[in-house]
């Protein structure tokens, strides 16, 4: 599976994408639109909108995701087994500045 995450340096919602990332072992490209504008410019453009955070999962797109979101998506397109394994962070929260969640 190839995945590319467009995510923020620190946030409730990307913070919960990389927990679940983790959670299942799955390898991803991270592209932080924070410190890199061309990141959040190519987000923008392949999804069409400026929420985030946004996945490519191999070649489609998963604009403005939680963690939850992902690991529905996932599941339900048999690309994981649910797992009832904790994690660390929330996986669906805001980040503490609710203006931060649009780029």
């Amino acid at each position: 599976m190839e995945i590319t995450a467009y995510l923020k340096t620190s946030c409730g919602w990307s913070n919960g994408v990389r927990a679940i990332l983790a959670k299942y072992g799955l390898p991803y490209e991270e592209k932080d639109i924070l410190k890199n504008p061309e990141f959040r410019a190519e987000m923008e453009q392949r999804s069409g909108q400026r929420l985030s955070p946004c996945l490519v999962v191999d070649g489609q797109m998963l604009p403005d995701i939680s963690g939850e979101d992902l690991e529905n998506w996932l599941v339900a397109n048999d690309r994981i087994q649910r797992s009832e394994a904790p994690v660390e962070v929330p996986i669906n929260s805001s980040c503490q500045n609710k203006a931060q969640h649009v780029a």
